[in-house]
């Protein structure tokens, strides 16, 4: 994998230039001459001196470089799949409390069902209760009868209180 970036080199004898550099032809501590950046007339012997000077050196920030850009991009992608994960559990949370909400409902939809059925069967034993008292109540005398049971007992009260003067049974009275 190849990438381009910018990057900003300035040596003693130029101005800072910005180049273009693949990842394989970056040097460190170099220049390397493209066609959009200004060619100087003069050597650059700080450059040329240190490669020359010392190959391995060169050659040796290449693989560090490569290094620092896989970890880079190796974190990059860890943060990405972090992120893609991150994302599919928000998804699922939502979607498990789309479903909780729906269940709640259904709870509470079915709640209200069973305390109506309580209420309705509250209401038939009530009503049978009802029933019941007013069978009890059809059953006792009415009115008339009250009235007639009345009269009955206060002639019989007179009736036996006259006897007993009578018969001078009063002696069985107590006082």
């Amino acid at each position: 994998m190849t990438e381009t970036s910018p990057t900003t080199t300035a040596s003693p004898t130029t101005k800072a230039s910005t180049t273009t550099t693949a990842g394989s032809d970056f040097i460190p501590g170099g220049s390397s001459p493209t066609p959009s950046s200004p060619i100087s007339s003069s050597p650059q012997p700080t450059a040329a001196v240190v490669a020359a000077a010392t190959p391995v050196a060169a050659a040796a920030p290449e693989p560090v470089t490569a290094v620092r850009t896989t970890s880079a991009s190796a974190a990059g992608d860890q943060l990405a799949r972090i992120e893609d994960k991150c994302a599919r559990i928000e998804d699922k949370y939502a979607r498990s409390e789309a479903l909780l909400s729906k269940v709640e409902d259904k709870v509470e939809g079915a709640a209200q069902r069973m305390n109506e059925a309580a209420r309705q069967s509250d209401l038939t034993a009530l009503r049978s209760e009802v029933r019941a008292i007013a069978d009890r109540t059809k059953r006792l005398p009415g009115a008339g009868a009250l009235v007639l049971t009345a009269v009955i007992t206060a002639v019989l009260t007179v009736v036996l209180t006259i006897a007993v003067q009578r018969l001078n049974l009063q002696a069985l009275i107590p006082v």
